[in-house]
């Protein structure tokens, strides 16, 4: 399939091939305090949000697991005690920033042995087909460029059986709650962006770039394009997250 030439960057048109460089833009600017405004956006939530996503993950001991768009390492320290000493979580990010942040947080805790580092393309894993038991994408797959060819690529380097995870924001569901996000959105999350991390204009992109990825049956659509089979999806916070699940066979 012929790539497009354009693509968005939150509700910017811009060229296909610029969106990466706009996207390490912006975490760039924000690695630093990117665990913090996690925290503090969502008042904490994101953490049970990847626990629940690393529980139906189905991840057992011996087992190897890519973290794509790992950051800083919030789904790693989860899939670490669950793989074992026998097992190996592969931390790995496009930013350089926000993958040293991760690497360095793990290592100050103790994490070795059992885990590695790697600055990778999701649209282009650099892994032989066959490699993970399971491969997971925090909050990632929206900055993504060509989100069909991360995908594709994420199928091909599962074994037979292997998972794939995304966990990521959707669009929301429950009554009355659009307009409510809405604001919190477009007004709050700039305002807490600027207030924190100096930084209003990248927490305006987060805002957009929610807005402009696939809802959640789409998604799961797409997954099946990919590939993926028995795909499903888990709403949380009313459908403001979404966990997709789905298999190679």
């Amino acid at each position: 399939m012929e790539k497009p030439e354009t693509t968005h960057f939150g509700y910017q048109t811009v060229a296909a091939h610029e969106k990466a460089r706009k996207v390490a833009g912006v975490f760039d600017s924000v690695a630093g305090k990117y665990d913090l405004m996690n925290d503090l956006m969502s008042l904490g939530a994101h953490r049970l949000w990847k626990r629940f996503a690393v529980s139906v993950s189905g991840v057992r001991a011996g087992e190897r697991v890519l973290d794509l768009a790992g950051g800083t390492g919030d789904l790693t320290r989860l899939l670490l005690p669950r793989v074992g000493p026998k097992g190996c979580v592969v931390l790995s990010d496009i930013n350089a920033s926000m993958l040293g942040e991760g690497r360095k947080r793990l290592i100050d805790e103790g994490a070795t042995g059992n885990i590695a580092y790697a600055q990778i393309d999701a649209e282009q894993l650099p892994f032989a087909d066959n490699t993970f038991d399971c491969i997971t994408i925090g909050f990632g797959l929206r900055n993504v460029t060509h989100q069909d060819a991360a995908l594709e690529a994420m199928h091909h380097a599962l074994k037979p059986g292997g998972r794939a995870i995304i966990l990521e924001f959707s669009h929301p569901l429950a009554p009355g709650l659009k307009p409510v996000y809405d604001v919190y959105s477009f007004a709050v999350l700039p305002a807490l962006g600027k207030l924190v991390a100096n930084d209003a204009a990248s927490y305006r992109y987060l805002a957009e770039s929610i807005r402009m990825h696939p809802d959640q049956e789409t998604l799961l659509q797409m997954m099946e394009a990919a590939g993926f089979e028995r795909c499903q999806y888990f709403n949380l916070a009313g459908g403001i997250v979404a966990v997709h699940r789905g298999y190679k066979f």
